[in-house]
């Protein structure tokens, strides 16, 4: 598994791949929540507050890391070289976990920078360090849990097309549904039904995001993730 981690690793800094995952990122993120003059701004809040960020991180993971993941194992079968990975002495769970953790490091190597917001707003509260300390831990281990979702799914659809697009916009579009799919059902048949709210990925990234950690959260996200990881496997057996 190290093995086909460390290789997807330095292909992703071997290319622009990672410069340009984390340079994005930043860049959305520090251009809403510092520049524009809009409801994200930190600075126009009124008062020391990171929750915008944790807002708009995970629509921004949306896109982000289905561009991360799409050519997983696209480009394998793509290229053909998915028989030659199958013949080394690895299991198809270690080419699986490897690619996955690969992804997942990068992701969290983009959300390092991000801590630099958490000491502006301890600086900018008044007193000095005067923010929900609680809460912004909790929120970030929110999006590491959401951010393996995300990975895992786009693992998925980077098997079921030899085309890196198709399994961007797949992958897409089922972050999508999960993230906010039963929010909106929810909302558009007028109920406001937190049993159909809490299928999807925002009602449980919310609750970690109060800074109480619910082993129904983690349970959650990690059996939507484990499905998902499971299925890619299963999907690779058939290659």
């Amino acid at each position: 598994m190290f093995a086909i981690l460390k290789k997807e690793f330095n292909s992703f800094f071997a290319s622009p791949i990672a410069y340009l995952v984390i340079g994005v990122f930043l860049l959305i993120n520090g251009l809403f929540l510092w520049v524009f003059k809009d409801d994200f701004n930190i600075l126009n809040a009124g008062f020391a507050d990171i929750n915008p960020f944790f807002y708009l991180a995970p629509w921004v993971f949306l896109f982000l890391i289905p561009a991360i993941t799409m050519k997983s194992f696209s480009d394998e079968l793509n290229n053909g070289t998915i028989e030659l990975l199958k013949t080394k002495p690895l299991s198809d769970w270690q080419i699986v976990m490897g690619k996955f953790w690969a992804s997942l490091l990068l992701i969290i190597i983009a959300l390092v920078p991000t801590l630099t917001y958490v000491y502006t707003i301890y600086q900018l509260g008044n007193p000095v360090g005067n923010f929900d300390l609680g809460s912004t831990v909790g929120s970030y281990v929110g999006l590491l849990f959401l951010a393996s979702t995300y990975t895992a799914i786009g693992l998925f659809t980077s098997t079921i097309s030899k085309n890196q697009i198709v399994a961007f916009i797949v992958s897409v579009l089922i972050t999508f549904i999960l993230f906010y799919g039963f929010d909106a059902i929810s909302n558009s048949f007028g109920s406001n039904s937190l049993t159909i709210k809490k299928l999807g990925i925002n009602e449980h990234f919310k609750s970690i995001s109060r800074g109480v950690i619910d082993t129904r959260d983690i349970i959650y996200f990690l059996s939507i993730t484990v499905f998902f990881l499971f299925i890619t496997k299963t999907r690779l057996d058939h290659e």
